[in-house]
């Protein structure tokens, strides 16, 4: 008998967004959404259209260029909000509302200042105004892990019967654990009427490390869409890791009596992706995407391995994307193979201006280093040269000095507004004498938060990829600079979060 389908629901440009200072531009969401797109994820939540000017016009563009995948337009259970989505969703070739309102106790009196009867109207006309946009509306219960099983009850069959297509069952706060969030959805379906007219979601939350654990009891208890991200990026500790839901589904089919449709052979690249624009660096030891998923340093493992990869094996690495991909381009390369490998890897530039200055950047990096992978490459297209005259701040040129028994120096020629000056400073290091160079410019009082290295590549002559987090006024950005030199990185890292800092808002960030 054929297997039932499951859904997979990706919510990284939307959930995954709030985790501090992995704001995505526009760009950087269609350059994700493609990738999603790639994968053959089912349902792709583009971004919370209410939240601000720029998420409205991002999940538009997603929704204008993507196909293949149901773009999600995230909306709180009110007639602006919905409109919103509505109208960001509309070029879709399909597109989803999902609306939603706190169903629990504590979250009823203490932050809505409504009862149970205010938020049951309130979901009706919710779902019944998202129905004026689209047939498929997605309807959640936040905090259902904490709310009242009879009143969700209520709640979930008034919905169905004004027109939600799919019913979301979040674990807000990563309460709960597998036995009894299976259970909870078990109880769920079969004590709902109709419930075999929608779809059962589940969406868990990280905060005891059991999201994807209690994403598999619900999928094992009747619910048939996963609502994850890559990496299992988040707001506190994390969402549901889309690469580990989906290769346990398929790594233990005996137990699961349904499939995804995604690519797994994409896995690696969105996961490579997701961290390059949001500065959240994979741990090696992450399951299926950290660099040591795959690696075995007991001689034991080691000798069964090379024997039978099943031993101590149960995915293979390059099922999921673990592969050698090199381009092999190099300084003598021409425009057209260059953009034929931009394709390839589903980069899309704004404009042949963008192309140009991308272009020139691999001109240099090729000048610096023989092997270019499709690694250098994502970097090249995230180092903030897609809209680069946006910047407010734009490093010129460096130089520092740096000598056993003295003092490290820098001298920063920057520009500001257009505008070029020269800061020297000095220093615990090269990389604190060219912060406090940046500062003592910028003068932006940010506090920082996060200064972390990582080599994009193999080899000595890798790109350092550079992620900076800083705070200003309880607002948090991460900027990202990538380059074979790491104080060069360093400081294009500090500058692209110092313009974002200058550019930004701050967003609402709705919980689920």
């Amino acid at each position: 008998m054929a297997k039932q389908k499951l859904i997979i629901f990706d919510t990284t440009m939307r959930d995954g967004e709030q985790s501090p200072g992995a704001a995505m531009s526009r760009d950087d969401k269609l350059r994700i959404a493609r990738q999603l797109e790639r994968m053959r994820v089912d349902v792709i939540e583009a971004g919370f259209p209410a939240a601000s000017p720029g998420d409205f016009e991002s999940v538009k563009a997603v929704a204008e260029a993507i196909k293949e995948s149901t773009i999600c337009g995230l909306a709180r259970a009110n007639e602006a909000d919905i409109r919103r989505a509505g109208e960001a969703i509309r070029p879709a070739k399909s597109g989803r509302i999902h609306t939603f309102i706190a169903t629990s106790p504590i979250h009823m009196e203490m932050k809505l200042r409504m009862s149970p009867e205010q938020v049951l109207e309130q979901a009706i006309k919710a779902v019944k105004w998202a129905r004026e946009y689209t047939d498929d509306v997605e309807f959640s219960a936040e905090d259902a892990v904490r709310s009242d099983s009879d009143f969700l009850c209520r709640v979930f069959e008034e919905v169905i019967k004004a027109g939600a297509t799919t019913i979301n069952v979040p674990d807000t706060v990563g309460y709960s654990i597998p036995s009894v969030w299976g259970e909870r959805i078990r109880s769920l379906i079969e004590r709902v009427p109709n419930s075999d007219k929608v779809i059962w979601s589940t969406h868990c939350h990280n905060d005891l490390g059991l999201a994807v654990a209690n994403s598999l009891a619900a999928v094992l208890n009747g619910a048939r869409q996963v609502e994850c991200t890559i990496n299992g990026l988040g707001e506190r500790a994390g969402n549901a890791s889309m690469e580990e839901v989906v290769m346990a589904i398929r790594t233990r089919s005996d137990l699961f009596d349904c499939e995804t449709g995604v690519d797994i052979s994409q896995i690696v690249p969105a996961s490579k992706l997701v961290s390059q624009i949001t500065g959240y660096p994979v741990q090696p030891n992450k399951a299926v995407v950290g660099a040591n998923a795959f690696a075995h340093e007991s001689g034991i493992h080691q000798d069964g391995v090379l024997k039978h990869r099943e031993t101590y094996e149960i995915m293979r690495a390059e099922d999921v994307g673990w592969t050698t991909n090199r381009l092999t381009l190099g300084k003598l390369s021409g425009r057209n193979a260059f953009k034929s490998r931009l394709n390839e890897l589903g980069i899309s530039l704004a404009s042949e201006d963008a192309m140009n200055k991308v272009f020139a950047r691999f001109k240099e990096l090729a000048d610096k280093k023989r092997e270019i992978f499709d690694e250098d490459i994502h970097a090249l297209v995230s180092d903030d040269v897609t809209d680069p005259e946006d910047d407010y701040y734009k490093l010129i040129a460096f130089s520092f000095h740096s000598e056993t028994g003295e003092t490290p120096q820098a001298k920063l020629t920057l520009s500001a507004d257009g505008h070029e000056v020269i800061e020297q400073s000095s220093g615990s290091g090269p990389v604190d004498a060219t912060f406090k160079a940046i500062e003592s410019m910028a003068k932006s009082g940010s506090e920082l938060l996060l200064y972390s290295v990582n080599a994009i590549t193999t080899g000595t002559d890798a790109q350092g990829e550079v992620t900076v987090r800083l705070m200003h006024d309880g607002r948090i950005v991460n900027g990202q600079g990538a380059d074979t030199d790491i104080i060069a990185a360093s400081a294009k890292a500090y500058l692209n979060a110092l313009n974002k800092l200058h550019a930004g808002k701050e967003k609402l960030n709705p919980q689920l």
